[in-house]
């Protein structure tokens, strides 16, 4: 997609670059803080009337029948796998290259995790390795689970850096194994995918999923602070995570303090203290107002980077798909380190002291001592995410993003390939 926004030029006092330039910056301003005045004014702190808005314009936001505000991303995904029943010991894939809390919402339920390698280019699950792990699974040659009958009863696919996976082959990989499919989308707000030029764009948290889950933490797309948004089209779902979010309470809090509601209420079932408060939803409610323009936004950072690393040998690029609306919640660049003359981990150090903020997403799960040394995985049954995890830097992308701190990092990740590209005598600092 081309971006119709330009970035705001702006001059420093002294006329130089910015010395340094964060991994991330919140945009946040009068407007969310006067949001934020409002409610407290108005006498609702918890779980309000601004939480319903939240929730009633997020889904409009993303085609969704149903939307619960929470209290974070992993708190959406652990609702979302009680909500669809998820049993001890059955077993979930999920890809190794994603963050902790996909993985332990499953050891939350005692279930099996079942990680899957990355596609080499995107990052996102490899559906070729899933469907080898199930076939796996059926001969009981998995690492950890020789000897254990699991049954694999559904899949969380993640949207890495809110690049969506091939939302077609999901869906067919899903029906092919009877599988339901709940969808990590932390990343992936506002993010959609088509099959074919001119074909209706399908946003994440359409129709793809049983559950879509976002995250709306403070270095995310839009923020709320801490905060998170499970969607569904099925009520019971919606219904079933909307009950487990506050104690297992059969009333709304908002509804039983409210003049309208009723002061009774009835535990059905032992629940979690997962609600997002009303000022933390004043703050989504106008953040989801321009997430469109901050999405273009970091869309017109995504494209400066493209074209002024076009030609440099010493990294590999993300792809940018014009059958993708990519959210730019990450900007990865991939080391080729046969072109230079050291390591990912130092070319981050170097980075730093020369005023670059960056991170790396992620280790791999199997590289973590949880999966690891109790659970038997090693480098060797993953290996696209094992190469990835020693190349990927991911560089500063935000919507309040400067053209002096662009170019700050375009120059300085060009300065350090040519001072440490293979066989040269120059050295960085």
């Amino acid at each position: 997609m081309q971006s119709t926004l330009l970035i705001e030029t702006r001059v420093t006092s002294n006329g130089k670059l910015p010395v340094k330039v964060p991994f991330f910056r919140p945009h946040v301003g009068d407007e969310e803080i006067n949001e934020v005045v409002s409610t407290l004014r108005s006498g609702w702190l918890t779980t309000g009337p601004k939480v319903k808005a939240f929730e009633r314009e997020f889904a409009n936001a993303v085609n969704a029948k149903y939307a619960v505000a929470l209290n974070s991303c992993t708190a959406a995904l652990h609702l979302a796998v009680d909500a669809i029943g998820l049993r001890e010991g059955e077993a979930v894939l999920i890809p190794t290259m994603t963050f902790a809390a996909t993985a332990e919402i499953i050891l939350y339920k005692k279930a099996v995790p079942v990680l899957v390698d990355c596609d080499p280019v995107t990052g996102n699950m490899d559906l070729a390795d899933a469907e080898r792990k199930i076939g796996e699974l059926k001969r009981r040659c998995l690492p950890y689970l020789r000897g254990r009958d699991l049954k694999v009863v559904g899949m969380i696919p993640v949207h890495v850096g809110g690049y969506m996976m091939n939302v077609e082959e999901l869906k067919c990989f899903a029906k092919t194994h009877n599988l339901w499919i709940i969808e990590d989308a932390a990343h992936a707000f506002p993010s959609a995918w088509r099959a074919n030029s001119g074909d209706r764009w399908q946003f994440c948290g359409d129709d793809t999923a049983l559950v879509t889950c976002f995250s709306f933490y403070a270095n995310k797309t839009i923020t709320t602070g801490e905060g998170g948004m499970a969607v569904t089209g099925s009520k019971a779902i919606a219904d079933k995570i909307r009950l487990m979010s506050l104690h297992g309470l059969s009333h709304d809090a908002w509804g039983r303090f409210s003049g309208a509601g009723n002061w009774d209420y009835q535990i059905v079932q032992p629940g979690y203290k997962y609600n997002l408060t009303d000022i933390a939803a004043a703050i989504g409610c106008h953040q989801l107002t321009r997430a469109e323009e901050m999405r273009k936004q970091r869309e017109a950072v995504a494209e400066f980077y493209l074209s002024s690393f076009a030609t440099v040998n010493e990294i590999g690029l993300p792809i940018n798909d014009e059958d993708r609306i990519n959210s730019w919640h990450l900007f990865p660049i991939r080391l080729k380190l046969q072109n230079l003359d050291i390591d990912r981990n130092a070319f981050i150090e170097k980075l730093k002291n020369r005023g670059v903020g960056c991170s790396v997403h992620w280790r791999p799960l199997h590289m973590h001592p949880l999966y690891r040394e109790r659970l038997g995985w090693n480098e060797n049954h993953f290996p696209a995410a094992t190469q990835l995890w020693q190349e990927i830097i991911s560089l500063p992308i935000f919507s309040s993003m400067t053209f002096e701190e662009m170019v700050h990092v375009v120059e300085t990740v060009k300065e350090l390939c040519a001072a440490h590209r293979a066989n040269t005598i120059s050295k960085a600092a």
